[in-house]
C-alpha cells in the first residue's frame, strides 16, 4: 500500500475507534506527504511498506515517545497524554515542525513493529473464563500467545473498567485464579524497564486517556507481580505445554492470528488439537481467542470472542463481540451458573 493511502486508511480507523486527534492529524500528514513536505522526508524508504506493517502507527508511536521523553519541543502543549490540549491547526503545525527539525530522530522507530499490550482485552479473557463449564473451574493455567509485555497474564488482578461488559453478564467465579501464567512473543517487551514502559505507552493513542490509565495501572501492578514472557514463537511455547492435573490449561490469544504465517497457524492449531486429545476431567484444556473474523463468508469482520473446551466435542462457541481495544465486550451467551 502506498504510504499516503496507508495514512488515510489509518486516519479513518482511528476516527472510528475514538481518536479524533489521530484521525485529524493523519489526514493532514497525508496531505503533507502528497505535497512533498517534512512527512515525505521522514517516510523516505517506507513509501511501499505493506499495509499490515502499520506505517501510520509506527510514525505516531515514534512521535508520541519523543513527547513522553520531553524531546518534542512545543508539541507537548497539544498532547493530551502529558496534559496538553489538542488543536488541529496549531498541533499539526507543531508535529510538522518536529518532523522538519528531527527527521532522523522520528524515523528511528519506523523500522520496528508497533508494540501494544492492550489490557482492556483482559475483560474479554476474564469473561470468557467465566463461560467455562462448571466442571472445568479449576485453577487456570494460562498460556498466552503473542504476549508483548505480558500484562494480560495479570488478568485476574486487573480491575474491570466501568462499562466493560454488556449483554448477559457472565456469572461470578469467586475462586478464579491464574497459576503459573506464561506467555511468549518473538519480541517481548520488558515492562520492568523504563524503555519497556515507554514503548508500550508510546503506542497508545495520545488522546485515549482511559487506555493510558489502564496501561499505567497494569504497569504498576507488573512491578509487584512480575510476569513470565518468553522470547519464542507461539509454536515453540506450545510445544512445551502439556495438560496439567488439577488445573485447566487455557491457551489464549488476542489479535495475534493475523501476524502468524500460514505454517505457524497450522502448527499451533495441530498442537491445540493434540492437547485436546489428551485432556481429561482432572486436566481439562480450553482455547480462548479474541480475533477479527467473519461468522460466515458474507458477514462483516467482527472481533469475536470464542471458546472451545475439552474433554467433550470441543465445538467452538461464539461468546460475544469485543471492541478492538477490548472494551466493551457484548456477550451473546449466558454463562453457566456455579
Amino acid at each position: 500500500m502506498e504510504a499516503e493511502a496507508a495514512l488515510r486508511e489509518q486516519a479513518q480507523g482511528c476516527g472510528e475507534l475514538g481518536s479524533p486527534l489521530y484521525a485529524a492529524l493523519l489526514e493532514r500528514l497525508a496531505d503533507d506527504l502528497a505535497a512533498g513536505g517534512p512527512t515525505a522526508r521522514v517516510l523516505r524508504g517506507h513509501e511501499h511498506d505493506p499495509g499490515p506493517s502499520a506505517l501510520a502507527l509506527r510514525l505516531l508511536g515514534s512521535v508520541h515517545r519523543l513527547v513522553l521523553e520531553r524531546r518534542a519541543g512545543a508539541l507537548a502543549a497539544y498532547w493530551p497524554s502529558v496534559g496538553g490540549t489538542w488543536d488541529d491547526a496549531d498541533g499539526t503545525a507543531a508535529v510538522l515542525d518536529l518532523l522538519a527539525r528531527e527527521p532522523d530522530l522520528v524515523a528511528e522507530w519506523l523500522d520496528r513493529p508497533p508494540q501494544t499490550n492492550e489490557v482492556g482485552r483482559a475483560a474479554a479473557l476474564v469473561g470468557a473464563l467465566r463461560h467455562l463449564p462448571v466442571a472445568a473451574r479449576l485453577p487456570v493455567r494460562l498460556v498466552e500467545l503473542g504476549s508483548s509485555g505480558g500484562l494480560n497474564l495479570l488478568a485476574d488482578r486487573l480491575p474491570l473498567p466501568e462499562g466493560a461488559w454488556r449483554g448477559p453478564t457472565p456469572a461470578p467465579w469467586p475462586g478464579l485464579r491464574l497459576v503459573d501464567p506464561v506467555g511468549c512473543d518473538p519480541h517481548p517487551v520488558d515492562v520492568r524497564t523504563t524503555q519497556g514502559r515507554l514503548t508500550l505507552t508510546a503506542y497508545v493513542w495520545a488522546d485515549q486517556t482511559d487506555r493510558l490509565e489502564r496501561l499505567r495501572h497494569a504497569l504498576d501492578l507488573a512491578q509487584r507481580h512480575p510476569v513470565d514472557v518468553r522470547r519464542s514463537s507461539a509454536r515453540e511455547l506450545l510445544a512445551e505445554v502439556e495438560p496439567r492435573e488439577g488445573a485447566v490449561t487455557v491457551v489464549w490469544h488476542s489479535v495475534v492470528w493475523q501476524y502468524l504465517d500460514e505454517a505457524e497457524r497450522r502448527d499451533v492449531t495441530a498442537r491445540i488439537d493434540d492437547l485436546a486429545a489428551r485432556a481429561s476431567a482432572s486436566a481439562p484444556v480450553a482455547h480462548v481467542a479474541m480475533e477479527p473474523r467473519r461468522r460466515h463468508p458474507d458477514a462483516p469482520r467482527e472481533m469475536l470472542v470464542t471458546l472451545r473446551c475439552w474433554p467433550g466435542d470441543g465445538a467452538e462457541q461464539v461468546l460475544g463481540v469485543a471492541a478492538p481495544h477490548g472494551v466493551p465486550v457484548v456477550w451473546e451467551r449466558e454463562s453457566p451458573s456455579p
